[in-house]
């Protein structure tokens, strides 16, 4: 399998938004989920585990020279069974891949959703 794409959800500054679905992301290394054009510290992601098991979401650290911090390494949170765990934003400098993107890769399936923070809040 193949990374899956992982749009985002704006939030409406001074309205509301429905709750979304997210997006469902296979595990493994090279799998899980991509958000291209990412705003990474206008960018926090839900993360739901329904797989039965504990599982770990893994946000990739980027690569040079979009991200000179990428050294300080990956984030892993842990996300038990039936949980869900909400991460971000993130430092631009450690994360941004070289395609600017944000990758997050998972030890077991889960539902991802990636959720922009609107700039004029």
């Amino acid at each position: 399998m193949a990374r899956t794409a992982v749009a985002y959800s704006a939030l409406v500054p001074n309205s509301s938004l429905a709750d979304p679905a997210g997006t469902a992301v296979s595990s493994g290394a090279g799998n899980g989920g991509q958000v291209s054009a990412a705003r990474p510290e206008l960018t926090v992601l839900r993360l739901s585990n329904a797989s039965g098991g504990s599982g770990t979401a893994t946000v990739l650290a980027g690569s040079q020279p979009l991200a000179i911090a990428s050294g300080q390494g990956s984030l892993a949170v842990t996300v038990a069974n039936g949980a869900t765990q909400w991460i971000g934003p993130f430092e631009s400098g450690r994360f941004l891949q070289s395609d600017g993107s944000l990758i997050v890769e998972t030890s077991v399936a889960m539902t991802m959703t990636a959720f922009r923070v609107p700039r004029n809040t």
